[in-house]
């Protein structure tokens, strides 16, 4: 069973947030430090390189096993990614309210922020931090 090669590290988050070039995004992710900070409870911690992740759990999977995050985020070249491990595609009624975006198995897909209708991205992460859940795996 292979292990994630992402692994919870000591780097900045603050210092992360500060190398961002884009204004936008980086006021973006600023915004989603403390609405996640404030909806978990937890601290934010740097995930490999580029993601900044609240929480973890533990999980198997048929081909990987790993400890990873609840709910986190990472600023990409096209877009603003939030993991939220919820089962994104089960969402359906609250995806119907959220406003412009993208989804993957585990992924919300944003241009910015300012897109999305806040209260409904309130609930997302709530529901992914309270239940996380990935499809296929067991969450310990």
């Amino acid at each position: 069973m292979s292990k994630l090669k992402t692994q919870k590290n000591d780097a900045s988050v603050d210092q992360f947030l500060a190398s961002i070039k884009d204004e936008q995004q980086q006021a973006d992710c600023l915004a989603l430090l403390e609405l996640m900070q404030k909806l978990t409870g937890e601290p934010a911690v740097m995930w490999g390189k580029t993601k900044v992740g609240f929480g973890s759990f533990h999980y198997r999977g048929k081909t990987s096993e790993g400890d990873w995050f609840h709910v986190g985020f990472s600023p990409r070249k096209q877009d603003l990614v939030l993991y939220l491990h919820c089962e994104l595609e089960k969402q359906d009624a609250l995806l119907e309210k959220l406003g412009k975006h993208k989804i993957g198995k585990s992924c919300l897909y944003l241009k910015k922020l300012a897109d999305a209708h806040l209260p409904t991205l309130k609930k997302l992460i709530t529901k992914a931090y309270k239940s996380p859940a990935i499809a296929g795996a067991t969450i310990d």
